[in-house]
């Protein structure tokens, strides 16, 4: 049981390392408890699709750094649903259906402004927003205080773990 991180790089403006970005939101998922198989889609855009993005969605105007839109599910039915196709006493299970956890869009130009702002590395700040948008598609917030304070502390957990570890 795998989870499948299906990467692309459609900007041009700043070179991205897709296998380590896919390997660190990898362990985000696998250490927020996410089993079996899973599906996730790490998209690094330009400001020009992340603007349009934030403006259907978001309803606010201009590129941001990150976006995540998670795929709200509801849990199965317990028990025999008659038109489910669901098999009867005996049958054995149907294969495993994917869990479709969500998109992460990333700016790459955005980030690099901000890297600037938070004096640290191009990668340093896409490494941040990799994890900040992994724990939005599994239900973290920072609209509160209190929740942004947890979010922030779980994000520098998270980074020390699978982005700074073995890093000089």
């Amino acid at each position: 049981m795998t989870i499948d991180i299906y990467a692309a790089d459609e900007q041009n403006d700043h070179a991205i390392d897709l296998e380590r970005f896919v390997a660190l939101a990898n362990g985000v998922l696998v250490d927020e408890g996410v089993k079996g198989l899973a599906e996730v889609s790490l998209i690094f855009a330009d400001a020009a699709t992340i603007a349009a993005l934030n403006q259907q969605f978001m309803g606010k105007s201009g590129p941001t750094d990150v976006l995540s839109f998670p795929i709200d599910f509801e849990d199965e039915p317990t028990g025999r649903v008659p038109d489910a196709g669901g098999g009867g006493p005996g049958e054995p299970p149907p294969f495993e259906i994917p869990q479709l956890i969500g998109d992460i869009v990333i700016c790459p130009s955005v980030a690099a402004r901000n890297a600037v702002e938070h004096e640290c590395t191009f990668d340093d700040e896409i490494a941040l927003l990799v994890v900040h948008g992994v724990l939005h598609l599994l239900g973290w917030d920072h609209v509160v205080d209190e929740e942004a304070e947890r979010m922030e502390a779980r994000e520098r957990e998270l980074l020390a773990r699978h982005y700074r570890a073995g890093t000089p």
